[in-house]
């Protein structure tokens, strides 16, 4: 049998439990947030697929107090998220439309969802592509005009399907594998810019 080459935590999973963070995603999502000026005082955020919390976490010290931001995760979140974060336990795709637009509509949409993986590499691909597209078109759905949106893939066939159905919903498409992407990981992140 395999070993899981993610079942230790690296000195960025132990970094990041220093700094109050659950997870190491805190690293990708700064990253991203500092190369693309994603995220601003007094934003409204969307965050699918929010546990452990990371990512809510750090939109929440971005966008201050006067922020607002909507985590929703099938997994409860154990860490304090902030004063300006509501978050709700449950299918972050199954919502009714509106539990999911709280905040709507919003500035940015993240999702960091992951399918739970099979060991199959194309199953894996695929459903991390179905995810993704379900998210944008959340995104496209409840963001404002000129919104953004952060969402991970898999890389694999379904890449430039997932990628095209992005664009068609904004104006500019980026795609970027932050530093803290472990080296064996097939996760990218792309980020949608100025919703149509």
């Amino acid at each position: 049998m395999a070993r899981n080459p993610y079942r230790r935590p690296d000195h960025r999973s132990r970094q990041a439990r220093e700094q109050g963070y659950p997870a190491r995603s805190i690293f990708k999502l700064e990253e991203i947030d500092r190369r693309v000026q994603l995220l601003r005082p007094a934003m409204r955020v969307l965050d699918l697929g929010a546990a452990p919390g990371s990512w809510s976490m750090y939109a929440s010290q971005r966008v201050g107090p006067i922020g607002r931001i909507l985590a929703i995760d099938l997994q409860p979140i154990d860490y304090p998220l902030g004063s300006n974060v509501t978050f709700l336990q449950g299918d972050a795709l199954a919502l009714q439309e509106p539990a999911l637009a709280t905040f709507a509509p919003y500035d940015v949409v993240l999702s960091d969802m992951a399918p739970n993986t099979t060991g199959f590499s194309h199953v894996d691909e695929i459903r991390s592509a179905d995810l993704f597209m379900r998210a944008v078109d959340v995104a496209a759905s409840l963001g404002c005009r000129g919104s953004a949106f952060v969402g991970k893939l898999f890389m694999g066939a379904t890449f430039e399907q997932a990628r095209q159905h992005l664009r068609e919903r904004f104006n500019k498409v980026r795609i970027i594998r932050p530093e803290g992407t472990r080296r064996r990981s097939v996760e990218t992140f792309l980020i949608g810019i100025e919703r149509k």
